[in-house]
């Protein structure tokens, strides 16, 4: 066991107009399963980073433990290097069969060591990084993501392996897999960063409850102040009446005064005027209480969506559909049926590489060229590569809203990708403001975002878009926890018409009406 040691630290990116740590303190076990939770663009990466001295910084992080960081780097020179060449470079002095042990500890049978890095799947690619990473000794490790992409049996694979292990910090926000994998949060809030024991749902019970403890006691010091400064008024206008008349009076009216009461007023001017200093002290006492009291409290703000009403029940029908690459061997999959009704969210479910994204990529590309503009020529494409039998129809002019689950097209600014998709920037920045993105962000290239503020940026798109069907390709990786739960109320309230690919169960056990599973073909 030893603690890792953080004092006074800060740090900001060169050229950034803000700090992403100003002066943080805290002290964490290497014995902790831990959990890193924090709003996208907070730095949990970075902190990561920082750990593994990446970055120079503003004070001290001390600890005798050696960090090792998931996931691995590895380039398009690696696709044709196989499994066992790579683990030396990742790792040194890392033997093969620990990592042999590893992988059979998640029943992952060692043969795909041996084959070409770019044959294996998303899956794959994360047991075998993962195997290497626990296969040294005496570490502490960062795991960094570990399931975003995943396919369902993929993650409870990963999630039941790392509950096994202890002594990391694990990056995620897949709220089941935090809540499996660990008896400690590191919390990144709004303005502190907190310590505590227990998983996801611990702390957020205690955090609701102290959020709303703070919100009450925000409240009760509002009215205090309002109605100090109400008193404080009245009681300064009445001072001020009584100063004016310390000097002339009308004898007639006033013939029980003489000069003589003029002391008498001003000594009452005087402790009126006291009374009021007395009561601005109290009011700014009041402040400095409420001041910090909201400053960690996620405001989940209300985002809005505009589905359009289609005359047509059924918007989308498969029967007995099969789909194959013209130059595949076998179909991506056969015999699939289901129908898309007005109201429905249906969830695809199946494995990595069953066919998902194709079956979306295929209905866009119907869509497109069902409707005049035919704009989108990548979908055309597809089409064009693929050979489909069986009856795959849609609804006439039927209207799409779509995420891709790929971010790489995302380029300049958010100015630049309004003007470019015919988004409305105004209503596109108020989303991203909603979504908690910073308003310093909308100045910057989209390259330089997080992965999960460029999901936003694709998410924030799609609800400004009025369509008849959302279609959402992993919409949540990367995105964080608090706006996972403002989407998942914004589709509860508005019931948008969805067909999604999407693995955090929580998220699908609250949104799904219907889950279509199919196998690996």
């Amino acid at each position: 066991m030893a603690l890792i040691n953080v004092a006074n630290m800060t740090f900001c990116y060169d050229g950034s107009f803000d700090n992403i740590f100003e002066n943080v303190s805290f002290a964490i076990d290497t014995n902790w399963k831990l959990g890193l939770i924090g709003r996208n663009g907070k730095g949990k990466t970075t902190f990561l980073k920082l750990l593994l001295g990446h970055y120079e910084y503003q004070g001290s992080i001390t600890s005798s433990t050696v960090f090792d960081y998931f996931p691995y780097a590895y380039d398009s020179q690696d696709n044709q290097t196989c499994g066992y060449e790579l683990i030396e470079r990742w790792k040194y002095g890392c033997e093969e069969w620990k990592v042999v042990c590893e992988l059979d500890r998640m029943n992952v049978d060692s043969e795909i060591l041996y084959r070409p890095f770019t044959t294996l799947s998303h899956g794959e690619r994360t047991k075998v990084m993962l195997a290497v990473l626990f296969s040294g000794d005496n570490e502490f490790l960062l795991v960094d993501e570990p399931t975003n992409h995943l396919d369902r049996d993929s993650r409870d694979t990963i999630k039941k392996y790392l509950c096994g292990k202890k002594g990391y910090i694990l990056v995620s926000h897949d709220r089941d897999l935090l809540d499996s994998c660990i008896d400690h949060v590191l919390v990144l809030n709004r303005q502190s960063i907190e310590v505590q024991a227990g998983n996801f749902s611990s702390w957020w019970e205690n955090k609701s409850k102290k959020d709303a403890f703070a919100q009450a006691e925000n409240e009760k010091h509002l009215k205090e102040i309002s109605k100090l400064r109400t008193a404080a008024k009245r009681v300064g206008d009445w001072a001020d009446k009584s100063e004016a008349s310390k000097i002339g009076f009308n004898p007639v009216k006033e013939h029980d005064r003489s000069k003589d009461t003029r002391a008498y007023i001003g000594a009452k001017t005087k402790k009126a005027q006291a009374k009021v200093k007395q009561m601005e002290n109290r009011i700014s006492r009041e402040i400095e209480e409420k001041e910090g009291l909201l400053n960690d409290i996620e405001n989940v703000t209300d985002l809005k969506l505009t589905p359009l009403s289609h005359y047509k029940k059924t918007l989308v029908s498969l029967v007995d559909a099969n789909i194959k690459y013209k130059d595949g061997e076998k179909p991506l999959f056969s015999g699939l049926g289901f129908q898309i009704d007005t109201g429905d969210r249906i969830f695809l479910d199946g494995d990595n590489g069953c066919g998902k994204s194709s079956l979306i990529k295929t209905i866009l590309g119907l869509a497109d060229r069902g409707s005049q503009k035919q704009e989108n020529e990548q979908n055309n494409s597809f089409l064009d590569r693929v050979d489909i039998s069986g009856d795959i129809s849609l609804a006439p002019n039927l209207i799409i809203s779509y995420i891709n689950q790929d971010t790489s097209m995302l380029k300049g600014t958010i100015r630049d990708y309004c003007k470019e998709k015919g988004l409305d920037e105004t209503l596109m920045c108020t989303v991203l403001r909603h979504l908690d993105m910073n308003r310093v962000q909308f100045e910057k290239n989209m390259e330089e975002y997080s992965e999960g503020q460029k999901k936003k940026v694709l998410i924030a798109g799609s609800l400004i878009t009025p369509a008849h069907l959302y279609i959402w390709d992993e919409p949540l990786n990367y995105i964080d926890v608090f706006s996972r739960m403002q989407i998942e109320k914004l589709i509860e309230q508005y019931k948008p018409t969805m067909l999604l690919v999407e693995h955090d169960v929580r998220f699908r056990e609250k949104i799904a009406t219907k889950v279509v599973t199919w196998g690996q073909c």
